[in-house]
């Protein structure tokens, strides 16, 4: 039976439009319940934006259920997220994520219900995901991370119930067990210290907390070495930036991605192909405070900081 669809919306209706539309064309979807977190206007602005979202919502159709949640008071994209999250998991054992600037390939749910199947009772497996970054190097069909990551994502239950949202007892775990330099994938990726701006109060960021609580249990997240899914929120449209990229841009596989037959351990070459990754992509908190405060702001439309909705 395929696991049931979290999807969080707010105010870009074409974003979403484009959203359902991929998610459609997975032959899964007709048998898929789908739950849609519609988060109520942050102010005057978003108003109407979060009114074009919600007229979308009465006519969607296409999926076996859908249950539309419309917050009555503005949730913001954290409380939206992990309220969701955990809501759709009280009546279900295992849900895929998603928000509504992703566009999917049509093989997407079939990858997640396939490794949700897989990997459902071996607790070492935090989450799946339907992303990959676009690597230089070639890796596996599919490979484990330690952590968790944030675009298209899919967990359990009894995964989720690790997820815990006091930043600073995680920032205080991985200093005392000397382990910020590997969050930080060895210095590529300024992690600890978005962990320590979410503390501060300067980003509201529920993923850097899922990727800290998983990391810190050394849960291991599945990717897929093609992309399946493909972020197009980076146009400068989210509410709290007006940054853009295409660092983080992918071509969606245009084949299925295989599951299983790998070892259930991090892959050594996966881990070096994303650190290069966010080597070349992404600065490090050694390499200026100036630089890493302008990608801060960047995060806000490409993940861990992102912060699109209200």
């Amino acid at each position: 039976m395929p696991a049931p669809i979290a999807l969080f919306a707010y105010r870009r209706p074409e974003h979403l439009r484009l959203t359902l539309d991929a998610l459609r064309r997975n032959p899964d979807a007709a048998d898929t319940d789908l739950h849609v977190f519609c988060d109520a206007p942050k102010d005057e602005a978003a108003v109407a934006g979060v009114d074009a979202v919600r007229r979308m919502l009465r006519a969607l159709d296409g999926f076996k259920a859908i249950n539309v949640v419309h917050r009555e008071t503005n949730f913001g994209l954290a409380r939206n997220i992990t309220e969701g999250v955990s809501e759709v998991l009280c009546s279900s054992e295992q849900t895929i994520i998603i928000e509504d600037d992703i566009v999917v390939s049509p093989s997407f749910l079939r990858f997640m219900n396939g490794a949700l199947h897989s990997y459902g009772s071996d607790t070492r497996v935090g989450s799946i995901s339907g992303y990959c970054y676009p690597l230089d190097r070639h890796v596996a069909e599919t490979f484990f991370i330690r952590g968790a990551d944030c675009w298209t994502w899919a967990t359990w239950r009894d995964r989720w119930s690790h997820y815990d949202p006091d930043g600073r007892r995680l920032l205080a775990q991985l200093r005392e067990r000397n382990l910020t330099h590997a969050f930080d994938f060895e210095g590529a990726m300024g992690f600890t210290q978005m962990l320590e701006d979410q503390v501060a109060g300067r980003v509201d960021s529920w993923a850097i907390r899922w990727h800290a609580s998983c990391f810190l249990r050394g849960l291991l997240i599945l990717y897929p070495g093609r992309s399946l899914a493909h972020n197009i929120g980076h146009d400068g449209s989210g509410t709290h930036t007006k940054s853009s990229t295409d660092a983080y841009d992918v071509t969606l596989s245009a084949t299925p991605v295989a599951v299983g037959g790998i070892a259930v351990e991090e892959s050594a070459v996966g881990r070096a192909a994303i650190r290069e990754f966010f080597r070349h992509n992404a600065p490090a908190r050694s390499r200026g405070d100036a630089l890493l405060r302008k990608f801060r702001r960047l995060l806000g439309s490409v993940g861990f900081g992102r912060a699109s909705h209200g």
